[in-house]
């Protein structure tokens, strides 16, 4: 009998029967479909970064911060359907995939059980269902910043060989071709630590991913943002001015569900909502104590010094909070902390301690349905206010304003893509147009400006033709005359 079954474990070994990390990337897939609805439109980030690839609306103007890894990304899709459910479909499915090839690369440096809980973990929250399937930034730096630090951790360990030297410089380019300055904050305890030891192979290759991420962000820097200092003085601009601000209480009003905290005012939520981010940064704490004492330090260490540098400008240098900022820190605190419930739960003999295990468990079982209720919350929300969008833009049509056309004033840029037109500013972060050229754009397309129900108008749609909708006042410009300029 018991030939048999180790005939049948080998032969299922053979037919690649699916390890526990596969099993968290394939749930965390179907997760992301079942609880984000599909066919739940665009936000107001997400029409920016699609506009770039699509043909659906005009490409919106694309502000100083913004790098082109998420155009690339959505490219394979948005450049050829309109359908957001195939795009989200798409982006699910990917990021399952790159979740399971993070956690594989840390193999060997942290038994499967803890790399699948440690999986469980990050793809459990809500801002990361939400943000999975989403055409935005920071998922993909997260991921990138897993396999970054595993290949790495691998390579100091004398494992992978070249196939994790290739990973460094893989993640490192896609981290900066998302976000490049965040690439910097991830890699910078990399950096130290080759410096430190001196192992130039893995710092040749992570600086080499790092320029290769980032060429294009700084050539487009020189090509249209009037130079490299400029982008990055603008991107400080219009994030409120880099510098000292403690922004710890802002995401921490945001973890309540809110997508973009600016300004951040109101109250604290309620500790139950709050409770898994202080647990989190504790048990990183316990986990780097037991690593320490099982002389085991540089694989706890060197993620969650990663994770400190990634979380310290959302903490401390910018004015606002969007819970998706800390994604990175997240994702690289995940395996530790895994590590430290395991250590904690089961002896050295791998024996459960009931105890340990029982409070672990109620906590989980706890944390899990705060996460649902705040992710459930989140996508009725969110749904909501982008159907009325999509209503906005069928009134904009109703009104005669139908591609080619411009939009301008409040939320123009989100509803300039559902209504197909293009959006166009005078001042703020997003100005690229002056009043006189949108004057002249009137005379030859339908254009609109939109406002807030009790504002007043701009001064160049003062005398165009005023309507209310929903909570917005739209005016429009006169129908431009037939055979006027083209």
């Amino acid at each position: 009998m018991a030939d048999s079954v180790s005939v049948t474990r080998a032969a299922g070994l053979r037919l690649g029967t699916p390890g526990p990390v596969a099993v968290v990337a394939v749930a965390f897939t179907f997760a992301q479909l079942l609880l984000v609805p599909p066919a739940m439109g665009l936000g107001w980030d997400e029409t920016v970064y699609v506009s770039q690839v699509g043909d659906h609306a005009p490409a919106a103007f694309f502000s100083a911060p913004r790098a082109r890894g998420v155009p690339l990304l959505v490219a394979p899709v948005a450049s050829w359907s309109t359908s957001t459910a195939l795009l989200r479909v798409y982006l699910a499915v990917l990021a399952g995939l790159a979740l399971y090839l993070a956690l594989r690369c840390w193999r060997d440096l942290f038994p499967p059980r803890v790399l699948a809980t440690g999986g469980a973990l990050f793809g459990t929250l809500w801002v990361t269902l939400f943000y999975a399937p989403s055409a935005m930034p920071n998922y993909w730096v997260a991921v990138g910043a897993l396999i970054c630090v595993g290949c790495f951790l691998r390579v100091r360990a004398g494992r992978g060989g070249r196939a994790a030297l290739w990973g460094i410089a893989a993640s490192a380019a896609l981290m900066a071709l998302m976000r490049p300055t965040d690439a910097v904050y991830v890699t910078a305890p990399l950096l130290a630590a080759a410096l430190a030891t001196r192992r130039w192979r893995p710092l040749l290759f992570l600086a080499a991913g790092l320029a290769a991420g980032a060429v294009q962000w700084v050539v487009e820097a020189y090509l249209n943002y009037g130079g490299l200092g400029r982008r990055l003085s603008d991107a400080s601009r219009i994030q409120g001015g880099l510098g000292w601000h403690f922004a710890v209480d802002d995401q921490l009003r945001g973890l309540i569900g809110r997508t973009l905290c600016r300004p951040c005012t109101g109250p604290l939520p309620s500790p139950v909502i709050t409770l898994w981010w202080f647990a989190l940064w504790l048990l990183a704490a316990v986990a780097l104590v037991i690593a320490v004492r099982a002389r085991r330090t540089t694989p706890t260490l060197l993620p969650l010094a990663c994770a400190v540098t990634a979380a310290v400008p959302y903490l401390f240098l910018i004015g606002y909070a969007a819970p998706r900022f800390l994604l990175p820190a997240y994702a690289l605190a995940a395996i530790p902390v895994a590590d430290a419930l395991w250590r904690l739960t089961t002896t050295p003999a791998g024996r459960w301690r009931p105890v340990a295990a029982g409070v672990v468990a109620l906590g989980l079982a706890g944390h899990l349905a705060v996460q649902w209720v705040v992710l459930d919350r989140t996508v009725q929300r969110t749904v909501e206010d982008r159907r009325a969008w999509a209503r906005t833009a069928a009134e904009l049509h109703r009104l005669g304003v139908r591609p080619p056309c411009m939009l301008t004033g409040a939320t123009a840029v989100p509803l300039a893509y559902y209504t197909g037109c293009s959006s166009a500013a005078t001042g703020g972060n997003n100005a690229n147009i002056t009043e006189a050229a949108i004057l002249e754009s009137a005379r030859r397309i339908p254009v609109a400006a939109l406002g807030t129900s009790t504002g007043a108008p701009p001064p160049y749609a003062r005398s165009w033709i005023p309507y209310r909708f929903d909570r917005l006042r739209l005016y429009v410009a006169p129908a431009p005359r037939a055979g006027g300029p083209a």
